[in-house]
């Protein structure tokens, strides 16, 4: 992760607030190895309640997938924040594991964590900043 995407991760929880921003997580990852988070998409929370969930706009994902598909960055992940919540998995989260191995970042204030989904709940990853012109290696725990 670069302090860029970093800083646009806090930017992206605190213009949502009081409800929970979302998007994607752009880059490369390699289960159980090192990975690397270059860019994001934010994308509306379409969720009946947005402030207690979120649910990224279909339309957002649709359109990543495919430009994956042709050669653009690909999807590694999610992101959203809990307003009044720590960044940990909720149970609501947990509920939403499908155990794709993909990364979720959880923003809670000026924190941000990292999970792996592994299908019957998420683990922690560590993570190591970089500069702009570099990124960020996600590790397992």
């Amino acid at each position: 992760m670069t302090s860029g995407v970093m800083a646009t991760l806090c930017e992206e929880a605190d213009r949502a607030a009081p409800e929970e921003c979302c998007g994607l997580l752009l880059g490369r990852d390699e289960p159980g190895g090192e990975g690397r988070i270059d860019g994001l998409v934010p994308a509306a929370n379409v969720a009946d309640d947005p402030r207690l969930r979120f649910e990224i706009d279909p339309a957002v994902l649709l359109s990543a997938h495919k430009a994956a598909r042709s050669g653009g960055p690909q999807i590694v992940g999610y992101y959203h924040s809990h307003p009044v919540g720590h960044p940990v998995p909720s149970a609501t989260d947990c509920e939403h594991s499908t155990g794709d191995s993909r990364i979720w970042a959880i923003i809670a204030g000026a924190h941000v964590a990292f999970w792996r989904d592994s299908g019957n709940g998420f683990r922690a990853l560590t993570y190591r900043m970089v500069g702009e012109d570099h990124a960020d290696d996600i590790k397992a725990k």
